[in-house]
């Protein structure tokens, strides 16, 4: 499997390069061309053969990577986030003629949390329930859009409302109300903790990504999940069943 990267030079683009197995990374995109290696910094210029396409970069080149699959027909492994709704709308109409998948998170066990975090969302009516995230201090937005993904496990077991900031509020917690706290700090990778608090217990459900080579993994499945396909829009979910 022949694969193109976009933003090939940052630091999710590098850990591919760690990685073994039967794929190959044959050239991407970056803001620094360098030609020897074939890396580009406009889709026009591209002139190597791939199969997949697998997007690690910045929400403001998103639509353009969309284009580039679409003119070269390729399926696209979607995992930048933070994505307007104008980008998400292009990705759906996308996948009206190529196959993409797209998740917030590419890790195997974030995805199997988030199906637990449903199934305790369920089982644990009436606890209260908070999110918190962590990473490292170069991390720009925030929430995490994996934080936003079990938000919305959640949501679809119970009807709540989120609060991002309690500084103003003054006054008692609502039952119905998520809190989301968001920590940026040194190096870390990526914690995510959900906590189920109800009367006189805890339990908490605890992921940590010990390096980014598990989101890079995860993108490597799902680009040869991908391989094959019939056009339409499918998420890590699929993958697992």
């Amino acid at each position: 499997m022949k694969v193109f990267i976009v933003g090939i030079t940052g630091a999710m683009g590098r850990t591919f390069f760690n990685l073994d197995g039967d794929f190959e990374v044959v050239g991407g995109f970056a803001e620094k061309e360098d030609r020897e290696k074939n890396i580009y910094n406009n889709y026009k210029d591209v002139d190597v053969d791939f199969d997949v396409i697998i997007d690690f970069s910045n929400k403001s080149i998103v639509d353009d990577t969309i284009r580039f699959a679409l003119e070269k027909k390729k399926p696209l492994v979607e995992a930048t986030t933070g994505l307007s709704e104008r980008t998400m709308d292009n990705l759906k109409k996308a996948s009206e003629e190529v196959p993409v998948i797209y998740s917030r998170n590419y890790s195997l066990g974030i995805n199997v949390m988030e199906k637990i975090v449903r199934e305790l969302t369920k089982m644990l009516d009436g606890f209260d329930i908070e999110i918190i995230e962590a990473h490292h201090n170069k991390k720009k937005d925030a929430p995490s859009g994996t934080a936003l993904m079990l938000l919305d496990a959640v949501k679809k077991e119970r009807c709540v409302s989120e609060i991002y900031d309690r500084t103003k509020l003054h006054k008692m917690r609502d039952k119905n109300e998520v809190g989301i706290s968001s920590v940026r700090a040194g190096t870390i990778n990526g914690d995510h903790t959900v906590i189920f608090a109800g009367d006189s217990e805890i339990l908490e459900i605890k992921h940590s990504a010990g390096s980014k080579n598990i989101f890079a993994n995860g993108a490597i499945k799902a680009a040869k999940f991908l391989l094959g396909k019939e056009k339409g829009l499918y998420n890590f979910k699929d993958i697992l069943e």
